[in-house]
């Protein structure tokens, strides 16, 4: 039987709150027989969103009153420096504190990246925090970072970023030697900037399975387990990616809408379709991990819903179960120490 987990949501945070973090709890305590909740926020909208849902708190779910509610256009100086008492701050709290094992929010990402930074401070030898997630490939699944969290890299902080990445993949997926990318804009050794090409020297002399550079149309194909970027490239890669698949979306629907016998089509093209969403449903791959961080923080898309945020504690039970801080923690250790010996 699996130790239990205790996970701190912020249930304010997001573009709707109370209203998707009460049901995905409710949903992932009947998937987690050995998972123990706590619904951070406003006590009288968590409690009227349970009774929404004819639960009430019980041993494996609980409730810890904040104050605050940190904005989703806030400022992340001041969320820091004025809501202390928050749901986001509170939720973080409790991971400090060891009274959970984990933090899932969906709210301001600037915030909850300051704040985490702030209350669960850097694992030693980590300069930086990095944002990561998975992106569906045409065999299983990426893990790409950084997505938005440093804008500007050294090829150092890009090594650290390979070393998280390919424990997060090791942890999660199983993979024994993760291949790891670095995202380029060619394949070629002479191509890209000094960054890039330094801190691909880096990951191919370390104890990492270096795969070589990746380019924007490798992400999807599925060759590397890890793909490794600044957070400028990798957000708007990700946002890009985003943008084609809705474009691509609208297409069809506008295709089959056009006249009569292409609703028809639609209709026997059905089965084929619903599959094709499924498995390229962004609320699957909701859940991206603040990596770097003395603490395991998830930060959910704001606008997630019930499904979406339930993948989100998905990801933070896995994380608590494989001890991800501490397997990067040891990574780290055993790199620095092959370099002193060198």
């Amino acid at each position: 039987m699996n130790k239990p987990v205790t996970i701190a949501l912020d249930a304010m945070g997001g573009d709707v709150g109370c209203a998707v973090v009460v049901p995905a709890a409710l949903h992932a305590l009947t998937g987690y027989p050995d998972l123990q909740i706590i619904l951070v926020g406003d006590e009288a909208s968590i409690t009227a969103e349970l009774e929404r849902h004819s639960a009430v708190p019980v041993e494996r779910l609980k409730t810890r009153h904040a104050s605050q509610t940190v904005m989703m256009d806030e400022a992340p100086s001041s969320a820091l420096r004025n809501k202390k008492d928050s749901s986001m701050r509170v939720a973080l709290n409790l991971v400090r504190e060891g009274i959970a094992d984990a933090c899932v929010s969906a709210g301001n990402t600037g915030a909850l990246m300051a704040t985490s930074r702030f209350v669960l401070k850097m694992l030693p030898g980590i300069d930086r925090p990095a944002i990561c997630t998975r992106l569906p490939t045409q065999r299983t699944h990426t893990w790409m970072l950084d997505l938005g969290a440093n804008v500007e890299c050294e090829a150092e902080h890009l090594f650290q970023f390979a070393i998280m990445g390919s424990v997060l993949a090791q942890s999660l997926d199983g993979t024994a030697r993760p291949a790891i990318g670095v995202l380029n804009i060619g394949e070629e050794e002479m191509k890209g900037n000094e960054q890039v090409k330094a801190a691909a020297k880096l990951i191919a002399e370390s104890h990492l399975n270096y795969g070589g550079f990746a380019e924007g149309d490798d992400i999807y194909k599925g060759q590397f387990d890890v793909i490794v970027c600044d957070g400028f490239v990798g957000n708007i890669s990700l946002k890009t990616s985003e943008g084609v698949a809705k474009m691509i979306a609208t297409f069809i629907r506008e295709e089959f809408n056009r006249n009569l016998l292409t609703r028809l089509a639609a209709l026997v093209a059905m089965p084929v379709l619903k599959a094709f969403r499924r498995r390229i449903d962004p609320r699957l791959y909701n859940g991206a991990s603040l990596l770097g961080l003395g603490g395991i923080v998830i930060k959910s898309h704001g606008g997630a819903d019930a499904l979406a945020f339930a993948n989100a504690i998905k990801v933070a039970v896995l994380e608590v179960r494989e001890g991800v801080p501490d397997r990067i923690r040891a990574q780290l250790g055993s790199w620095q120490e092959s370099r002193q010996t060198q």
